[in-house]
């Protein structure tokens, strides 16, 4: 018998799918109806941000880290009314710096060229802890990246570029907002994390401990009692 909890709605992000969620999904799931969203199809935040509308029941929680922060941004823009509770992973208000989106489009060229490593051990010390980079995690997270492939990766990195500043949104978030950062996140490290919590009024801030960029990977029961105590509060 399920819970009267919201409906979960959880956006992965770069380069990840349903894989990204799973302890979570598989906990909550028995307490409430969970979605995870899909990133491959569409090439602008726009279009994943009305994906997820179409999919979603009238009023849900929502769950983004990274990239699927970005597109939680665009959903409030699109439809604050729908979400009730909202949790950011890992992810940024801000737009790309001048020197990222040079670096960003100069990896979409390289993409269009047919050049897609997808994720390469050397890459996997910059998104997690290094203690974790020969745990099985570190396979799951290549193993991601190649189901999704390159296509999507060029679609991704195209809707990442063109995303906009979300720090003038943030004071219009009113409703209960959980934002959390891995505590060595090289990505969207912690003082970005923080920028959004003094951003967003009565918003609560939560550090994981020897933890990257995905804490649903690293510390997947942290984050599911972390998810379980923000549904309920």
């Amino acid at each position: 018998m399920l819970s009267s909890l919201p409906t979960v709605v959880f956006i992965p992000g770069l380069l990840n799918d349903e894989k990204l969620w799973q302890h979570q999904a598989n906990v909550l799931s028995q307490q409430t109806q969970v979605i995870i969203a899909d990133l491959s199809k569409d090439d602008n935040l726009s279009a994943m941000a009305q994906r997820i509308l179409q999919q979603a029941p009238e009023k849900f929680a929502l769950v983004g880290l990274s990239m699927g922060g970005y597109v939680a941004f665009e959903l409030l823009r699109q439809a604050p009314e729908r979400v009730i509770k909202l949790a950011l992973f890992d992810t940024s208000a801000r737009p790309d710096s001048i020197t990222s989106a040079k670096h960003r489009q100069a990896t979409i060229n390289s993409i269009q060229m047919g050049k897609f490593m997808g994720v390469t051990n050397k890459l996997l010390p910059q998104i997690i802890h290094p203690s974790r980079v020969h745990d099985p995690i570190g396979e799951e997270i290549k193993a991601m990246a190649q189901r999704l492939g390159g296509h999507t990766f060029l679609n991704q990195q195209k809707a990442i570029l063109g995303r906009i500043d979300s720090r003038p949104f943030l004071a219009n978030i009113h409703i209960p907002t959980l934002v959390a950062v891995g505590e060595n996140d090289l990505v969207t490290p912690v003082k970005l994390a923080q920028e959004m919590h003094e951003g967003i009024p009565n918003s609560h801030l939560h550090i994981f401990k020897h933890c990257g960029h995905l804490p649903p990977l690293e510390c997947p029961e942290e984050t599911t009692a972390v998810l379980q105590h923000w549904l309920a509060s």
